[in-house]
C-alpha cells in the first residue's frame, strides 16, 4: 500500500520530504508532481524501480527515461551538450521541457536508447520536485505518468493512490501541478526535432 504525503506547495514540510527521500533510497517507486503533470521517479541504481515503471505504463525498451536535474550542472553530466545546444537548453530551463542528448558514462547503460544510446533530460519549475531533487542530491529517473488505458496523464494525487496502491510506495501530493507533459526535443544530431509538443513553448526550436 501506497503511503500518501498531502505536502505545502510553496513550502514543503521537510519531515514529509525526508520521509519520501528514505522510500526512494530504500528502492523505492514514486508519484509525484512537476510543472507539467504527475510523474513515476526512482533513484538511478534502482532496476526495480525501472522495471516497474515499464510495468505501470507498458512501455518497450525503445522508450526514452528522463532523469529529472535540480539543475544545469547536475544536467550537464549526464549528457553531452556543445555551445550552441547548451545556450538552447540554457535559455529554456527550468521549464516543460524534456531534451533528448546523448548520454555521458554516468548514466547507466539500461537507461539509454539502446541504438542511439542518448538519455532524456529536464529541470523541472515546480518548487516540491525542486525541493524533493535537493534533498535527494542526484537526478531522478523518471516517466510521464500516464497510463496505457488513458489519452491524458493523471493530475490528482488522491486518484493515483487510488488507482496505483499497490505498484507504487509512495504518493507526493501538493495539489499545484501542470496537467501537460512536457515539449520534448531530440538535440541527439545537433538540430533540435520537436518530437512531441506540450506544455513547454515549441516556437524557440522551431526552424
Amino acid at each position: 500500500m501506497a503511503r500518501y504525503f498531502d505536502v505545502h506547495p510553496a513550502n514543503p514540510q521537510r519531515r514529509s520530504i525526508g520521509q519520501v527521500i528514505d522510500i526512494l533510497r530504500e528502492d523505492g517507486l514514486i508519484a509525484y508532481p512537476t510543472d507539467s503533470c504527475f510523474a513515476l521517479g526512482c533513484q538511478l541504481g534502482n532496476r526495480d524501480g525501472l522495471d516497474r515503471i515499464r510495468s505501470i505504463r507498458h512501455l518497450d525498451d525503445r522508450h526514452h527515461f528522463t532523469l529529472v536535474c535540480r539543475d544545469f550542472a547536475q544536467l550537464g553530466q549526464l549528457v553531452i551538450v556543445d555551445n550552441a545546444v547548451f545556450r538552447a537548453i540554457k535559455a529554456s530551463t527550468p521549464g516543460s521541457y524534456t531534451f533528448i542528448l546523448p548520454a555521458t558514462k554516468e548514466v547507466p547503460r539500461r537507461l539509454m536508447h539502446p541504438k542511439k544510446k542518448t538519455v532524456g533530460v529536464r529541470i523541472p519549475d515546480h518548487v516540491v520536485a525542486q525541493t524533493l531533487l535537493a534533498e535527494l542530491g542526484e537526478p531522478l529517473v523518471s516517466s510521464t505518468l500516464l497510463l496505457p488505458d488513458q489519452e491524458e496523464p493523471m493530475t490528482q494525487g488522491w486518484e493515483i493512490k487510488e488507482r496505483l496502491d499497490h505498484v507504487v510506495d509512495a504518493v507526493l501530493d501538493s495539489g499545484d501541478c501542470g496537467t501537460e507533459p512536457t515539449t520534448v526535443i531530440d538535440f541527439s544530431d545537433g538540430e533540435p526535432e520537436i518530437v512531441r509538443y506540450g506544455a513547454g513553448d515549441p516556437t524557440r526550436f522551431e526552424g
